[in-house]
């Protein structure tokens, strides 16, 4: 079956995980439920510490503080999914609260 990662982009918060509201923390909790209601299984899920904690390794070996990319949202979590199709990944995506961010789906490569 087709695996999909799943990205979550959201302005960082100061206190981290501390700041989310308690509703948008419930409303993500839900979400595996309704993934395994709509026949999906997660084959993993992280949430990413603060972009301070990032290093970015440049080419020419040169390792600089912060992420690669400069965006006022950063990577604040990911998992993937396998699930039958795209259109089923991005109903999956969906599901999640979106603060101030956005949710990307994209299809992994697959091995065969």
């Amino acid at each position: 079956m087709p695996q999909y990662a799943i990205l979550i982009y959201e302005k960082e918060t100061p206190g981290g995980i501390a700041d989310i509201p308690p509703d948008v923390m419930e409303a993500n909790l839900r979400v595996g439920e309704q993934i395994e209601a709509m026949g999906a299984r997660v084959v993993h899920e992280q949430g990413l510490e603060p972009s301070a904690a990032t290093r970015t390794i440049h080419k020419d070996g040169l390792v600089t503080d912060g992420p690669f990319i400069e965006s006022k949202e950063v990577i604040a979590g990911f998992f993937v999914v396998e699930t039958e199709d795209l259109e089923t990944a991005v109903a999956i995506g969906r599901l999640l609260p979106i603060m101030d961010g956005a949710v990307e789906v994209r299809p992994l490569l697959s091995a065969g």
